[in-house]
């Protein structure tokens, strides 16, 4: 991978979003999850109050599912701008994002009625700042 951008209106003209295939759902656990879980978890993060995962949302048939949009720029982990960007952008819209930065790219977790919207807002917000 090439050089990453840091400068926060190169990023979000260049932000680059895209529609991921699948649905996703989030799901907790208290303690650890059970390997199956652990195994088909895109993301995974621990809290406090225990084992968060970002998984197919059909292992979790009663959680909201959710679309996953990547922001395929080449974000630094330094870079400041983006994540508001974005998340400012689908707020301003009544849209609800859950933003999760990975080393490569962010994502952004939106639900799935909201998805095709979502994508079309972001970029229109790239736009602006190209």
């Amino acid at each position: 991978m090439g050089e990453t951008i840091k400068d926060g209106r190169a990023m979000v003209a260049g932000m680059s979003p895209e529609l991921v295939e699948g649905r996703f759902a989030f799901a907790t656990f208290a303690d650890d999850a059970p390997d199956a879980m652990r195994g088909a978890a895109i993301a995974m993060f621990r809290e406090r109050e225990g084992l968060s995962l970002i998984v197919p949302a059909e292992l979790v048939p009663d959680a909201p599912v959710m679309r996953m949009i990547t922001l395929t720029v080449a974000s630094s982990l330094e870079g400041v701008g983006l994540t508001a960007a974005a998340s400012s952008a689908l707020a301003t819209e009544n849209i609800p994002c859950n933003m999760v930065a990975a080393f490569h790219h962010d994502h952004i977790f939106v639900p799935e009625d909201c998805a095709d919207r979502a994508l079309s807002v972001l970029i229109a917000r790239a736009a602006r700042d190209g």
